[in-house]
C-alpha cells in the first residue's frame, strides 16, 4: 500500500515538475516572440523613416527640379548623389541652375564631367555646400552682423563669402566672381537648398 502511495506521489511530483518546466518554456518562447516582434516593428519604423528622408532629401528635391538637371548629372558623375540622399546632414547647398552651368566654358565643363575627373568635379560641387543648415534669414543676419559680408568654410574646405547687393544675397568665390541667390529656403529632410545663377569656384592653387 505504501509503495503504491509512493508511486502515486512520485508521479504527481513528476507531473507537477513537467508542468512547471512546460510553463517556463512557454513563457520564454512567448517573451522571445514578443522581442522578435518588437525588433521587427523597430526595423519597419526605421525603414519607413529612411524612405521618407530619402524621398525628401536634397538629392530628391534636385531630381524633381527641372532647372537642376545639370547639377543632378554632376552629382552622379562625382558619386555624390548618395551623400545628399542618405546622409542626415544637415547641409546647405547653393545649387547652380542649368543656366548657371551654361555660363561655364563648355570645354571646361565637359572635361570636369569625365569619369577620370570625378575628384575634381566633386571638389567643385563641395565648394557649393556648407556642413550646417543656413536659411536665407540666417544668412542675411550673418551678413548684417559681419558689417556687410560674412565668410564661411565650405565642405570642400575653401571659403566662400556672402554679401548683399540691394535686396539680393550674393556669393563671392575665391577668384572674386559672384553668383546671386535667386530662390531661397527649399527645405529638404537633410538640409536647405538655395538656387544660384552662377557656378562658384575656389581660387586656383
Amino acid at each position: 500500500m505504501k509503495s503504491k502511495f509512493l508511486l502515486i506521489l512520485l508521479a504527481a511530483f513528476a507531473f507537477s515538475f513537467t508542468s512547471c518546466e512546460d510553463n517556463k518554456k512557454k513563457e520564454e518562447e512567448k517573451a522571445q516572440m514578443e522581442q522578435e516582434e518588437a525588433e521587427r516593428q523597430a526595423e519597419m519604423e526605421a525603414e519607413k523613416e529612411r524612405m521618407e528622408m530619402e524621398s525628401n532629401s536634397i538629392a530628391a528635391k534636385a531630381m524633381a527640379t527641372d532647372s537642376l538637371s545639370t547639377l543632378v548629372s554632376a552629382l552622379k558623375n562625382a558619386e555624390l548623389a548618395t551623400t545628399f540622399t542618405e546622409d542626415e546632414g544637415p547641409f546647405t547647398v547653393f545649387a547652380p541652375t542649368n543656366s548657371a552651368f551654361e555660363k561655364v566654358d563648355k570645354a571646361t565643363l565637359d572635361e570636369l564631367m569625365k569619369s577620370e575627373n570625378k575628384d575634381r568635379l566633386a571638389g567643385v560641387l563641395k565648394y557649393h555646400v556648407v556642413d550646417k543648415e543656413i536659411t536665407a534669414s540666417d544668412l542675411s543676419q550673418m551678413i548684417e552682423d559681419g558689417d556687410g559680408e560674412v565668410t564661411f568654410a565650405t565642405m570642400e574646405g575653401a571659403e566662400l563669402t556672402a554679401m548683399m547687393d540691394g535686396e539680393n544675397i550674393v556669393l563671392k568665390d575665391g577668384n572674386g566672381n559672384t553668383a546671386t541667390i535667386i530662390a531661397t529656403d527649399i527645405e529638404a529632410s537633410n538640409g536647405m537648398v538655395h538656387l544660384i545663377d552662377g557656378v562658384v569656384m575656389k581660387k586656383a592653387s
